[in-house]
């Protein structure tokens, strides 16, 4: 935590400077190499979150700053007087991360058609991304949203479902604004023939060998264990793919069971 402290200190003191942004490069590189824990996440969490690449490291790094910046000030107090609000939270992590990634030469401008020169046409969108894809390639990417209640939230989902999901892990390689000014993450992910969509029943086969139940007297879309819930498990987010014949899960809802942030 001592290394984690010191990125405290100097976001605080210096912003996103060049000292600020070797010692945030240097905390990446130590969790990546295993000499240094992100205090967030268990081993297999923390894999995950390695997997999702050092720019996914260092907006971790970045909003956990920006939660723990919030003081006991008014400017912290929701309208209930008990501490920030998840849209303040939110706001400001979404701005210090915007800062960072600008500063550290991870923020793409005009995105949409830098995606599609470089990727592909857009050949889907739903609530959460954006997917661009050209015919052949072996990944799709994805400027994803975040439906979550803080950016804090969409960040760990990503390292969560690298953790739950390592065939179909997501790598975070930006981040922009859309047309829109909404803040949406960068990432790659393998693309994935679909034979057919899966049935109720082989997706709760699925989860239930990585430790989860239906939470919603087995008819639902949702499942949960003892650290973890899976929402939005239905047929379109979890596919039988065409090379394995296995129910794979290219996207959904994941999060950590009873934190409030």
């Amino acid at each position: 935590m001592e290394q984690l402290k010191a990125i405290y200190t100097a976001i605080s003191q210096d912003g996103f400077a060049e000292r600020t942004l070797k010692l945030i490069k240097k905390y990446i590189s130590d969790i990546q190499d295993g000499t240094e824990n992100f205090y967030r996440f268990n081993l297999t969490e923390h894999a995950g979150l390695c997997t999702g690449g050092a720019p996914l490291i260092g907006a971790s790094i970045v909003a956990c700053y920006a939660r723990a910046s919030f003081t006991t000030g008014s400017d912290a107090e929701s309208s209930q007087g008990a501490g920030p609000a998840n849209w303040q939270i939110d706001e400001r992590q979404e701005q210090l991360i915007e800062q960072w990634a600008k500063a550290a030469g991870l923020w793409m401008e005009d995105s949409e058609q830098a995606l599609i020169e470089t990727f592909g046409p857009q050949i889907a969108q739903g609530a959460e991304a954006k997917v661009y894809y050209r015919e052949g390639d072996t990944s799709v990417v994805k400027e994803r949203a975040s439906i979550y209640s803080t950016t804090q939230k969409a960040l760990d989902a990503i390292a969560l479902h690298n953790a739950l999901f390592p065939e179909t892990a997501m790598k975070v390689v930006a981040f922009t604004r859309d047309s829109d000014a909404l803040f949406r993450i960068v990432l790659t992910q393998p693309y994935v023939s679909c034979l057919r969509l899966a049935t109720k029943d082989e997706i709760d086969e699925m989860v239930e060998a990585k430790g989860f139940h239906d939470n919603w007297n087995g008819e639902g879309v949702n499942y949960i264990s003892e650290r973890l819930a899976l929402e939005d498990m239905h047929p379109a987010n979890v596919f039988i793919d065409t090379l394995t014949s296995k129910p794979t899960c290219i996207d959904c809802i994941v999060k950590f069971v009873g934190t409030e942030v």
